[in-house]
């Protein structure tokens, strides 16, 4: 299965039976009505640029099609399911015609259907940050692959694939935000961990003032340690911030108490001998 995964594309490339109409480098390319051919069930993009299909019919009108899709044959006699080249068959549509270069594939496992769709769409770096995600994770449950497997059948850190893989973990809102271009995946990154609230205050500040994912960082970085602050504080027993409180007014400098109400530590803070001095002098 790792083999065929790692092959891409070329694992699909078929020795066909059909008569060609061209032949390229040994393998042979048909003629297909348009209509015959369907949709990827797993195609993982959800969303095609209008401007980009636009640019590329009229290529394909005045060109015509250069790269032939990859199609198998469907359940219903005499229609195909796309395997690979969903932008290019929407932009022949657009371009208005009515046949396209096709290499069939006779037999394609569910599998290969699914490991050929995702990594045409990754390796051409189609999919926003989102789908990508998507994408990673349906090959890693599907396929029962870990992180590294993934990385090394894609040719990417793993590194990358992890932190991809955590814009999955973001509001559904956050998301849409980066789906849309509005914040980059680099701000969506920082964001993770944060309280819903707190990530949904920023990211409107991140679109507002135009923050850099810097900036940003360094918001975040000082949002987590007030956070931080804030939990120890709750932690420590309102009886022993009494007792500190106290002590420092009898002692006359700064106290700390740390610890539970079975055991803990005092802190006196002196900040000259002489101080020390009267310190030890009020303890006696």
């Amino acid at each position: 299965m790792h083999q065929a995964l790692g092959k891409g594309l070329e694992a699909l490339i078929p020795k066909s039976q059909i008569t060609p109409t061209i032949t390229v480098e040994g393998e042979q390319i048909v003629k297909i009505p348009v209509e015959k051919i369907k949709p990827n069930r797993y195609q993982p993009r959800n969303k095609f640029k209008d401007e980009n299909l636009q640019e590329l019919a009229s290529s394909i009108k005045e060109k015509g099609l250069l790269q032939p899709l990859i199609i198998t044959p469907s359940l219903v006699p005499g229609e195909y399911e796309l395997i690979a080249g969903e932008r290019r068959l929407r932009a022949t549509k657009l371009a208005g015609l009515n046949e396209v270069p096709v290499i069939i594939r006779s037999e394609v496992s569910e599998q290969e259907r699914l490991q050929i769709s995702l990594i045409e769409n990754l390796q051409r770096e189609d999919l926003n940050p989102i789908e990508e995600a998507q994408a990673y994770q349906c090959l890693i449950k599907e396929f029962d692959l870990t992180q590294e497997d993934l990385a090394k059948l894609l040719g990417k850190s793993r590194a990358l694939i992890a932190n991809t893989l955590r814009l999955l973990s973001l509001p559904a809102e956050i998301k849409d935000a980066v789906i849309s271009g509005a914040i980059s995946s680099g701000h969506a990154r920082t964001l993770i961990g944060l309280p819903t609230e707190e990530i949904q205050k920023l990211v409107q500040r991140i679109i507002q003032e135009r923050l850099s994912v810097r900036e940003t960082e360094k918001i975040v970085e000082r949002l987590k340690v007030e956070s931080l602050k804030l939990k120890r504080k709750k932690k420590i027993l309102p009886e022993l911030i009494s007792a500190g409180e106290e002590l420092q007014r009898s002692l006359g400098t700064k106290v700390k108490i740390k610890g539970t109400a079975k055991k803990g530590r005092i802190e006196i803070y002196y900040y000259s001998l002489d101080e020390l001095n009267r310190i030890i002098d009020l303890l006696k």
